[in-house]
């Protein structure tokens, strides 16, 4: 199940760059938009490698605050060691947007698996 939220984690980044380069008039031409996405990208896989190395699976809130805090804090230092901008605003930017998705996909699957178990309780 961990690979699907893997896709999905990283989709999320890949709607981030995408919204984000084109409400900046950025366009959205494959080296401008590999060179916005590589840092969230390795954010994203080293989030996850802190999952796996915790041994868990990925699909909890709590592991969606590890991957989507981890996107974003590896995302803005490759971007500042590569010479792209960091500004404030679009750290929050980033931490509402990747927060809000990567934890809103599990947030539904929380509530799915508790509407499922109370079923099972009331149907046992």
């Amino acid at each position: 199940m961990y690979r699907l939220w893997v896709v999905i984690d990283l989709l999320v980044v890949m709607a981030f760059v995408a919204i984000g380069r084109s409400v900046h008039d950025h366009g959205i031409n494959p080296a401008g938009f590999a060179s916005t996405a590589w840092p969230f990208v390795v954010g994203v896989g080293i989030g996850w490698l802190v999952v796996v190395a915790l041994g868990r699976i990925g699909t909890s809130l709590s592991d969606g605050v590890i991957v989507s805090v981890m996107t974003v804090a590896v995302g803005m230092i490759l971007r500042a060691v590569s010479g792209q901008g960091v500004a404030f605003a679009f750290i929050l930017v980033a931490l509402g947007f990747l927060g809000a998705f990567m934890l809103g996909g599990r947030a539904v699957l929380a509530g799915l698996r508790h509407v499922r178990s109370k079923r099972s309780l009331h149907d046992a």
